[in-house]
């Protein structure tokens, strides 16, 4: 008997495994690189912005305010993020949707509709994203994906 409850349970082991499925995660050191990358990049530009990172739940995991950046900066950039994140696509997309439909049909959760929130993908899922806030729309989108451009070459070079 016990060697039938014990291949029940390693059968039961086995089906639940195969239930979960490998997540890539974006690290504090993964966030910072990014957050170094996009001040770079905003400094080069002679802007002062905030720079939010959050992990694919929309968790912060970092967050950089310039001096000088505006205040509000903090929660907008921390919106792009989440939306970015939860939405699994740049916050740019859902701007064009407003110019160009002139409405979102999505007016029932927190969605920001302006360029500088990217999801940051690792074997196409996201691991993570990241809000800019402070400049233009274009200019928020621009020092994104500046530090995004570093994440990508920091994991090329670990392969």
């Amino acid at each position: 008997m016990k060697k039938l409850f014990l291949l029940a349970a390693l059968a039961a082991a086995t089906t639940a495994s195969a239930q979960v499925k490998d997540r890539p995660v974006l690290t504090l050191d993964g966030a910072r690189t990014l957050i170094t990358a996009a001040e770079a990049e905003a400094v080069k530009r002679g802007l002062k912005v905030t720079i939010t990172v959050v992990d694919f739940a929309g968790v912060p995991i970092a967050m950089a305010r310039m001096d000088d950046a505006s205040l509000v900066g903090a929660e907008i950039a921390l919106a792009k993020a989440r939306t970015a994140a939860g939405f699994n696509n740049n916050t740019g997309s859902y701007e064009q949707r407003l110019q160009k439909e002139g409405q979102l049909r999505i007016l029932t959760l927190p969605v920001v509709a302006s360029d500088g929130g990217y999801p940051i993908k690792v074997g196409g899922r996201t691991a993570g994203a990241v809000g800019v806030s402070g400049a233009t729309s274009e200019e928020d989108g621009l020092i994104a994906k500046a530090g995004i451009a570093a994440v990508e070459a920091a994991l090329a070079q670990k392969k």
